[in-house]
């Protein structure tokens, strides 16, 4: 049975187009990694925070960073839309900067941070998973631009 079946008329006009779900696809992996990393993150930089804030207390608002980042990007995955697919987009390349340069920064300068971060030498702790995702969302965003 067809949409015109079942009310007489046509769903949708011909000349409206389809929106892209952003989460839909290869977009679901990347909401679920994004969601274990809002959570990985967030929690990690919240126990941090309350058992040890002097200890580092860069690394640890650093984290809290990177859990906020991560949590908008999965809210604008899940959202989706131009305007939501295009925040992501932004939010992405920030992330991306942001682990190449906490990487970079860990690497030359590794007394800055006696504890390490989300962001730490790349990602490394996570499997380099941290500088893998943003690349991955901004080429699946840039994907959906198209579509």
């Amino acid at each position: 049975m067809t949409d015109t079946d079942r009310t007489g008329a046509p769903a949708s006009a011909p000349s409206q187009k389809q929106q892209f779900e952003l989460g839909t696809g290869p977009g679901r992996v990347l909401v679920w990694f994004y969601g274990v990393f809002t959570v990985a993150a967030a929690s990690r930089s919240v126990v941090q925070m309350i058992l040890d804030f002097d200890k580092a207390p860069l690394a640890y608002v650093l984290s809290a960073v990177a859990a906020v980042v991560y949590g908008f990007i999965t809210y604008s995955l899940v959202r989706g839309g131009e305007t939501a697919r295009r925040a992501a987009l932004v939010c992405c390349a920030a992330e991306l900067a942001g682990v190449l340069v906490v990487g970079t920064w860990t690497l030359v300068r590794p007394s800055a941070f006696p504890d390490a971060t989300v962001w730490s030498d790349f990602g490394m702790g996570y499997l380099f998973i941290p500088v893998i995702l943003p690349v991955t969302g901004m080429i699946w965003l840039r994907r959906a631009r198209r579509a």
